[in-house]
């Protein structure tokens, strides 16, 4: 099992990220919430990373806290909660919203999210609840540099990486391209995909 990885952050196109460790590129996929608090690409980033080894592939998943990871290890054991799913929960909501959203047995708020049915929600709320008995406060996320890359995109390039993202996460085209191009109407100031990411779930969530 790798447990952790500290390198060199250099591609980053969410989810997936790819950090090299001594001329090796590991590819990873992370929440947005990781994403978001990323370095600038060539600086040095530690994953707390959790392996999960299929007949075809073996992938790699990787979080800036302890939290986080926990709760994807968590969710994962959940009857019909893949990888997938449990990192669109995380991009959806801080670890400590989900287990507020869980101890108030709030399923309006899980089914929100894409890919998430009514029955998928009852089902977390359910067996989430006694896993989270001892959940205290999440811990305070690692002091990883949040420097942005010197290189301003373009809305057109933004725009690119912000659907590329959201589709990853279950969201259709159509439905991320028109929330994308609403969200850059409003804040015509942004200059990183990341916090168009961030405002077009935000968005999302309360549609």
């Amino acid at each position: 099992m790798i447990g952790r990885i500290r390198g060199i952050l250099i591609e980053k196109l969410a989810p997936d990220i790819v950090v090299e460790v001594q001329g090796v590129g590991y590819e990873i996929q992370s929440p947005m919430s990781t994403i978001y608090q990323l370095p600038a690409l060539g600086k040095e980033v530690l994953l707390f990373t959790h392996l999960v080894v299929r007949e075809d592939a073996h992938l790699l998943y990787g979080f800036l806290s302890l939290d986080e990871r926990h709760m994807f290890r968590s969710l994962i054991k959940i009857s019909g909660v893949g990888p997938k799913m449990a990192l669109a929960i995380l991009s959806g909501m801080a670890v400590d919203e989900f287990v507020k959203t869980v101890r108030n047995n709030d399923i309006a708020a899980l089914v929100r999210m894409p890919g998430i049915g009514k029955k998928t929600a009852e089902r977390l709320v359910v067996e989430m609840k006694d896993r989270l008995t001892d959940w205290g406060q999440a811990a305070a996320v690692s002091a990883a540099s949040t420097a942005t890359a010197t290189a301003i995109p373009s809305d057109r390039q933004m725009s690119q990486e912000a659907e590329t993202a959201l589709v990853s996460l279950g969201y259709k085209p159509q439905e991320a391209a028109r929330v994308i191009t609403q969200v850059l109407k409003l804040n015509s100031d942004l200059q990183r995909s990341e916090d168009l990411i961030r405002l077009a779930l935000r968005s999302m969530a309360q549609s």
